[in-house]
């Protein structure tokens, strides 16, 4: 795919902030073209996977890079993603990236900033939501879809708040029952009685079972779904891809890739590179989460914990 300017002349578009499109494809190309002018914005450029970094790098500064991925172009797309990844770190511009499920985790390898915007199989009123979020995120000035912007940016603040608050709520149980604040060094996970796999595994399901008789969004809570995901995994002594949480979150994967992106900010989750597979990122429990999970479950004892 050709790399080509929009043209200049079309003057409903010139004063707006230009948007750098970079898709896999024709087909990627003209869906991402067609979301950003739905959004009142203007093209920049449209550019192809190996054509795109050489453009960045000469690129003083832009608005907004969406990037459309409909295949996996390889060490193309990998040189790519860690450009972009560069920048995104440097606050260069916006970045949406718009991609397939069979590409998270060779993306997510990639990608590890907060402030990307990273759609799965997006809907187009997700996909302009995502415009409007990556540049808000920037504090840029948005001409079209303000209303959409502000929503989603409360969005993102609820989301930061909900977390902070579960980090929290970790770290009063890590401190006992009744600890406003933590003033000696918690007692080691060995001291706690003995939880079995089968015993977290017996919860996650009967959490699933839920939406045989109720609307799966009436108990949407990925935080607490990804915790028990990977202390299920913790306990058996398996490695959970990035991928794989996402499914375990039970909502799209994209709410459930900014939930695992602010977990991880929040030092809830971390990241760990494969070591044999450089596309591939596994994430585990932070030591103080799966100290705080272990005592609750030993605190709640023989109760049903759903």
């Amino acid at each position: 795919m050709d790399a080509y300017s929009t043209d200049t002349t079309d003057f409903a578009f010139c004063d707006l902030p230009p948007v750098l499109v970079i898709a896999s494809s024709d087909a990627a190309s003209a869906r991402a073209e067609q979301c950003v002018r739905a959004a009142g914005l203007r093209i920049g450029a449209s550019l192809g996977i190996e054509q795109a970094p050489g453009r960045l790098r000469q690129q003083a500064r832009a608005s907004a890079v969406w990037i459309e991925l409909d295949r996996d172009c390889g060490e193309a797309m990998d040189v790519l993603l860690n450009d972009v990844n560069r920048d995104l770190r440097a606050e260069r511009y916006a970045v949406v990236l718009s991609l397939t499920g069979e590409l998270l985790d060779p993306v997510a390898a990639r990608i590890d900033e907060l402030a990307a915007e990273i759609l799965v199989d997006g809907t187009d009123a997700q996909r302009l939501a995502a415009l409007s979020t990556a540049l808000a995120w920037r504090d840029r000035p948005l001409r079209a879809a303000d209303v959409a912007s502000d929503r989603s940016a409360d969005r993102l603040r609820q989301l930061s708040e909900e977390v902070s608050r579960i980090a929290s709520t970790l770290a009063r149980l890590s401190a006992g029952p009744g600890a406003a604040a933590p003033v000696r060094e918690p007692e080691p996970a060995r001291d706690l009685p003995p939880l079995s796999a089968d015993t977290v595994r017996h919860v996650i399901r009967a959490r699933r079972l839920r939406a045989r008789y109720f609307s799966e969004e009436l108990f949407a809570d990925p935080a607490w779904d990804m915790m028990l995901d990977l202390l299920q995994a913790e306990i058996a002594q398996l490695r959970v891809p990035v991928s794989s949480l996402c499914i375990a979150a039970a909502v799209p994967a994209t709410t459930a890739l900014r939930w695992l992106k602010t977990l991880v900010a929040q030092g809830l989750f971390i990241r760990r590179a494969d070591p044999h597979d450089g596309r591939r990122v596994f994430v585990e429990l932070a030591p103080d989460t799966s100290h705080a999970l272990r005592r609750y479950f030993a605190e709640v004892g023989p109760a049903s914990v759903v």
